[in-house]
């Protein structure tokens, strides 16, 4: 797979409907009209009775189960899934290989009602990604239904992950990161875990050439809750896809790109065959680290009298306003960060530093700007 073809064909199928973080039925629907009848279909209704689309493309023996937005604010992977569809529907050899290889069954919003609020609950205030024993929302047993009718080889898992990961204790965003999911409480290396810490395997190789040191695993604690771990302990090699911070890409174009290779190649890697020997390789990515902060104002002082200086952690909290998502920058701490990186850095230069409205700034204060020095700089992406 040849990344320069990749990024041409990318800027040619990349659809203009679906832009931003803020992704609905609505907006996917608008999509699906251009797509054949005979690929998408409705296999069920969320809780306020959205519909439940799933599309199916190809014709191959090694059967793919993909699905997004099982929390409603992860919005990336639906957008690189839907510029994957593109490609499907092209006469193109990458596509036409993967496709007379697999067949591959993709429901690209799971939690609609979620997807329209904003939210990563469902509109039951339950989290989908720990349903998958009691199976107690209707989304939730659409999918098991979706699961045991098909029978997957393969399942994909997508989500997206907040800007705070970082790789490993380094000053490196955790722009994606991965996951081969334990099946038990000793999180046993079976051979379907083999074979999705392989695929991953696969995937990071080629994601160093686009992003070095851009790429981490989370850890493998196990949870039966978790739709992963449940398909795994069913024996279906299942590969969790997190889609994370690019710098300055709060928009998640970028990452959209990056996560549209990393679908394709983990197609690709399902059309070739998994040599599972390369699976011990897996544990050479670094795993995820809590570091980040959207912004840090370093080296501030608070009032007047203080000879002592503070650094503060901002973090942007995303707010739904007339369909859009604002990036409200919110203070998380104020302390000493030297452990800790920032997205963006502010040097204060131990000048004072005080809110937007000239106050003392205090945690959970918000702020679209801040006065350093009566200086006026503004907070937001």
């Amino acid at each position: 797979m040849k990344l320069e073809q990749l990024k041409s064909l990318f800027s040619l199928l990349k659809i203009p409907d679906l832009y931003g973080r803020y992704i609905t039925n609505s907006d996917i629907e608008k999509c699906l009209k251009k797509i054949p009848d005979s690929i998408s279909s409705v296999v069920g209704y969320s809780v306020e009775q959205r519909p439940i689309y799933c599309l199916k493309f190809g014709k191959g023996n090694k059967k793919v189960l993909m699905w997004s937005q099982m929390h409603g604010n992860e919005s990336t992977t639906t957008k690189a899934l839907f510029d994957c569809f593109n490609l499907f529907l092209t006469n193109n050899a990458i596509s036409n290989s993967i496709l007379d290889t697999c067949t591959i069954l993709v429901i690209p919003i799971l939690n609609p009602d979620g997807a329209e609020r904003y939210t990563r609950l469902n509109a039951n205030d339950i989290d989908l990604n720990r349903d998958a024993q009691d199976l107690s929302q209707p989304e939730s047993k659409i999918l098991r239904k979706t699961f045991d009718e098909f029978k997957p080889d393969f399942c994909f898992n997508f989500h997206g992950q907040r800007t705070i990961y970082n790789v490993g204790g380094t000053g490196n965003s955790s722009i994606l990161s991965f996951l081969s999911p334990a099946q038990n409480e000793q999180r046993t290396l079976t051979n379907n875990r083999k074979e999705a810490m392989a695929l991953i395997v696969e995937i990071n190789s080629m994601l160093q050439q686009v992003i070095p040191h851009g790429v981490a695993r989370y850890d493998d604690g196990f949870n039966l809750n978790c739709v992963g771990d449940t398909f795994q302990s069913l024996g279906v090699p299942t590969v969790l896809f997190e889609a994370g911070h690019y710098p300055s890409d709060y928009n998640r174009e970028e990452v959209r790109y990056l996560m549209f290779l990393a679908i394709l190649k983990a197609l690709e890697t399902v059309t070739n065959g998994i040599d599972i020997s390369t699976h011990e390789d897996y544990f050479k990515i670094p795993e995820n680290a809590k570091q980040f902060y959207d912004i840090i104002i370093r080296n501030t002082k608070l009032d007047e009298v203080s000879s002592q200086s503070v650094d503060l952690g901002i973090q942007y909290q995303e707010t739904l306003i007339n369909h859009k998502i604002d990036f409200v920058p919110k203070v998380e701490i104020i302390s000493n960060l030297d452990g800790f990186y920032g997205h963006r850095e502010i040097d204060a230069k131990y000048k004072l530093v005080k809110s937007q409205n000239g106050t003392t700034i205090k945690v959970a204060n918000e702020n679209d700007f801040v006065l350093i020095n009566n200086e006026k700089i503004s907070l937001k992406p």
